[in-house]
């Protein structure tokens, strides 16, 4: 099955997906290796990995695919890309939807941020009209229905800027033009992520970032409001950077730290073994003991 199959059989299928998101190809092995069904490959956490920057439009398209390109190749298991505002007016949109999918991405999510966006739960973000959001989202659909095998997860980040009722009218109505999954950024309580489950007619995403504008909830509170993914967007990105920074001020002061993963644990996370029984396949004879007229004598 392509990439976009498998994940309409995950969104068919009972039950909350719970993903984890990456920002390299490591991480979403490890995510794959621990027995996640999907990931999805967040701007944020790609624009800090590959540029050192923060999330507020600086990374390009063609930096994003790339990136997207290299995940995909690493994993079988579905991923979401972040299509940011599409990159541009609506053939701009509709070229990011082929590109990530021929980068190998099942989904696609496009937002209606004013570019440069930035993320969802900082300051200072502001969104397009309703009519021009509708436009993008409609031009990703309109690329997935002539060609593009990919879904595409809608987005609205109405709420800070234009409050939760016009919000969930913008998600509303990107399902209704035929949106695969709806995300309505950043509800600030309980009772709007169950208004947003409600008023919607497509799978819905809650998005749990710590110490962010949503509560975040178990997964089994989450799938009971309604919802049917719930992304973690930074925790894998947080956790390694926490993690960098104490064995850095280890080794500033003099000590060895602990590297909490063995050699050979870490070898077989990026494919060693796999790689040595693929090389002792198409392994050669030592010079001198092969097949007498090897060379085709």
């Amino acid at each position: 099955m392509s990439p976009a199959q498998k994940l309409r059989g995950l969104l068919a299928a009972p039950g909350l997906l719970v993903m984890p998101c990456c920002f390299d190809a490591l991480s979403a092995r490890l995510i794959e290796q621990a027995g996640f069904p999907l990931t999805f490959m967040s701007g944020f956490a790609v624009s800090a990995a590959r540029l050192g920057a923060p999330d507020t439009g600086l990374i390009s398209y063609g930096e994003m695919v790339d990136q997207a390109r290299a995940i995909c190749a690493a994993v079988s298991i579905p991923v979401i890309g972040d299509g940011d505002t599409g990159y541009g007016n609506a053939m701009n949109v509709k070229r990011t939807v082929r590109g990530y999918a021929q980068a190998g991405l099942a989904c696609v999510m496009v937002e209606d941020q004013v570019a440069p966006k930035r993320c969802g739960h900082t300051r200072g973000k502001q969104v397009v009209g309703r009519d021009e959001a509708l436009t993008r989202v409609r031009a990703a659909v309109d690329a997935r229905d002539e060609g593009a095998d990919v879904l595409i997860m809608a987005r609205t980040d109405a709420r800070q800027t234009h409050g939760f009722e016009e919000a969930l009218r913008r998600a509303a109505a990107f399902a209704d033009v035929g949106a695969d999954i709806v995300f309505l950024e950043a509800p600030e309580s309980v009772e709007e992520m169950r208004a947003f489950c409600r008023g919607v007619r497509a799978p819905a995403m809650a998005n749990m970032l710590d110490h962010g504008r949503t509560p975040v909830l178990p997964p089994a509170e989450l799938e009971a409001i309604g919802y049917k993914i719930a992304a973690y967007p930074l925790t894998l990105l947080s956790v390694a950077a926490a993690a960098m920074r104490d064995a850095l001020a280890a080794l500033r002061a003099g000590e060895h730290p602990d590297p909490r993963m063995r050699f050979e644990a870490l070898q077989a996370v990026v494919g060693f073994p796999e790689y040595y029984a693929e090389e002792a396949r198409y392994a050669q004879p030592p010079p001198g003991r092969g097949r007498a007229g090897g060379d085709g004598g």
